[in-house]
């Protein structure tokens, strides 16, 4: 089994020539992390959230649009889940780095499961569009301290030798959870809205539509309040982490130099630059996921169940990514694998964009989810790795601007591009801004492309 599944490439990314040699057969082991009974309890906890999270941002969508059928309406979800980010991401990094991180995680998770339910409040209540907003914001907020904080626990986890199988490991099982997630949103939306459910809630408010006991379309209650569960069970786990010990740093006053320590590191390690910016502008333009409402309901000419199997099209193909990349060697060039994927991101993006048969889309999605995991895992582990402990939540949270914010702008781009054009033109125009952003980043950092796994620490800056 073990000779089967070897190391996928991003394994020998996380390593520098110095682990490399001291975890010799250690890192043949391709199910090293997942014995770690801490590491389970850890990716466990962090992805049963990110399950509930996939739920909810299928059904948030699919409600506002269903309720206003403007593409606007879903760019500014994306638009108001991009503003906290920006507003306080390089503030929480800081909370990360100076306040035990356990405790923000938990206490970042256990505040989003509470917005979810009042989520659903708002949903049953039938309440104005604006206050939907008003509760994203105030989700994402707290998720924005909570995150840097989880995301830096890893490396107190486990040990630095297994770190990149854990982060492989870790972002696979997280696209099975987002995957299932967004399926199983779609699912309980639909079952939501058959008579044998509502005979037994009968007092329930009306869904999104319909007269009170013919509805057909939903309930988006009833997955909020899931997400709310999923939530509050992960914040559960996360509190029996044994975290080992950091390095103590002094709780100094907030101050704008210890904001931007995470920036200046970044900046100075220019591969580290090269795979955010990369991986940044090509979702910020590249990103067909907020119209997946308009797909579903518009073009492809599918029922809710229909957006969820859209929407878990991406992780599928990542799951596929990760398993098939275990059996292939490893490479000594990942910066060129990257740029290669993008590309191919690109043109998948185009080809769903302009899709009409939904065997058609679902495939193409699952090329772009799959494409997408290599940049993934590249940025992730190679931010884990090269960043010293004490600067692990600065840097995750700048991280989280780059990332984060550019899924939630391209959205809100997206949905007012498809506005005044059409869902088609804005799709297919972010595929073709993808390539011709990769070749600008090929050209831009030849850290990239030089890249080479067996390089030293030093080599890589």
């Amino acid at each position: 089994m073990r000779r089967l599944f070897r190391q996928p490439f991003w394994y020998t990314v996380a390593m520098n020539s110095s682990e490399s040699e001291s975890v010799g057969t250690r890192g043949r082991d391709s199910y090293a992390a997942l014995r770690l009974p801490q590491y389970r309890l850890f990716t466990i906890g962090r992805n049963i959230s990110g399950a509930g999270d996939s739920m909810q941002a299928v059904v948030v969508g699919w409600e506002l649009y269903a309720r206003t059928h403007n593409t606007v309406t879903l760019g500014l979800v994306g638009l108001v889940q991009a503003a906290p980010i920006l507003i306080f991401a390089l503030l929480a990094g800081h909370v990360a780095d100076r306040y035990p991180r356990k405790l923000v995680a938990v206490t970042g998770q256990a505040l989003f499961a509470i917005s979810s339910i009042a989520l659903a409040v708002l949903s049953l209540c039938h309440a104005g569009i604006g206050w939907f907003y008003v509760c994203l914001f105030c989700g994402i907020s707290v998720r924005t301290f909570g995150n840097p904080a989880r995301t830096a626990l890893l490396p107190q986890v486990v040990p630095m030798a297994y770190l990149g199988n854990a982060i492989s490991w870790d972002t696979t099982i997280r696209r099975v959870a987002v995957m299932s997630g967004a399926a199983l949103g779609g699912f309980l939306l639909d079952w939501s809205g058959r008579p044998i459910f509502i005979r037994y809630l009968p007092n329930l408010a009306h869904g999104v539509h319909g007269v009170h006991g013919e509805h057909r379309d939903g309930y988006p209650a009833v997955i909020y309040l899931m997400t709310a569960v999923l939530g509050l069970t992960s914040a559960v786990l996360l509190t029996r982490l044994s975290v080992k010990q950091a390095t103590r740093v002094p709780k100094a006053p907030i101050t704008w130099e210890s904001l931007m320590g995470g920036i200046r590191y970044i900046r100075s390690t220019h591969i580290v630059l090269g795979t955010i910016s990369l991986d940044l502008l090509a979702v910020l333009f590249g990103g067909a996921t907020s119209l997946l409402p308009v797909y579903q309901k518009d073009i492809l000419h599918v029922g809710p169940e229909g957006l969820g199997w859209l929407r878990a099209a991406p992780s599928a193909g990542a799951l596929i990514m990760a398993f098939v990349s275990a059996h292939l060697p490893p490479m000594r060039h990942p910066g060129r694998a990257m740029l290669w994927a993008v590309v191919g991101f690109g043109i998948s993006t185009i080809v769903f964009g302009f899709s009409r048969s939904m065997p058609l889309s679902l495939a193409a999605l699952v090329i772009v989810g799959g494409l997408d995991m290599v940049s993934v895992v590249v940025r992730q582990t190679l931010i884990q790795t090269l960043t010293p402990d004490e600067m692990r939540g600065r840097v995750n949270a700048v991280n989280s601007i780059f990332i984060n914010s550019s899924n939630e702008i391209g959205g809100f781009e997206s949905g007012v591009l498809a506005h005044w054009t059409s869902p088609v033109f804005s799709v297919v125009s972010g595929g073709i801004a993808s390539i011709l952003i990769t070749i600008y980043a090929a050209a831009r950092w030849p850290a990239l492309t030089n890249y080479n796994a067996h390089d030293t620490v030093e080599t890589r800056n």
